[in-house]
């Protein structure tokens, strides 16, 4: 839990940004938005995927397995409306700004790791804020575009617990000729 004590820490140091000079501000805000918007959104959706295996005993796998199904899902449809609705991107001329694939995947995983995990809610929930604004700062998105990307993932969350078995993805357990158990994974979809 130790990744949780250096949250609390970056968001008032983003927060201090503010207090400094414009310069500095300006670009440590930046450098700090590329870092959420890239690595950071890798480490925060790996960490939310993997987490479970670590924490969860038992239920860990399935836990791991449901979140990533979440965040899969809500990845496939945000795709889907980017290549239905072709908006144009705030900062170029590419056609693939609608709506924000990073939100989505964030708050897919904050929501389901906040269902899971009520008392770290606020830090998963944080975190999700925290890239979703990276967008903004570094102008690849609108805020109607990070909102919807954000309520996308939220709502495939909720979607995905709602599921006996889930969405996409979802375990196959049988038996084999001598009675032991096979796991593995199967693909469907319904629309």
């Amino acid at each position: 839990m130790s990744w949780l004590k250096i949250l609390y820490p970056t968001a008032i140091a983003l927060c201090l940004t503010g207090f400094a000079q414009k310069a500095f501000a300006e670009t440590f805000d930046r450098e700090v938005s590329r870092f959420l918007s890239g690595p950071g959104t890798a480490i925060y959706l790996g960490t939310g995927v993997v987490l479970p295996l670590l924490q969860d005993g038992n239920e860990g796998g399935q836990r791991s397995l449901r979140t990533f199904d979440s965040l899969s899902t809500s990845t496939l449809l945000c795709i889907s409306l980017k290549e239905i609705t072709q908006v144009k991107r705030p900062d170029s001329d590419s056609r693939d700004s609608f709506p924000s694939c990073h939100a989505s995947a964030v708050f897919a995983v904050a929501a389901m790791q906040s269902h899971y995990h009520p008392k770290s809610a606020i830090f998963w929930y944080s975190g999700a804020s925290l890239i979703a604004s990276s967008r903004l700062n570094l102008n690849r998105h609108r805020i109607s575009e990070v909102l919807v990307g954000a309520a996308l993932g939220y709502l495939t969350a909720k979607l995905e617990l709602s599921q006996k078995r889930g969405l996409i993805l979802f375990p196959l357990i049988s038996s084999d000729e001598n009675g032991d158990s096979i796991v593995g994974f199967q693909v469907v979809g319904s629309f």
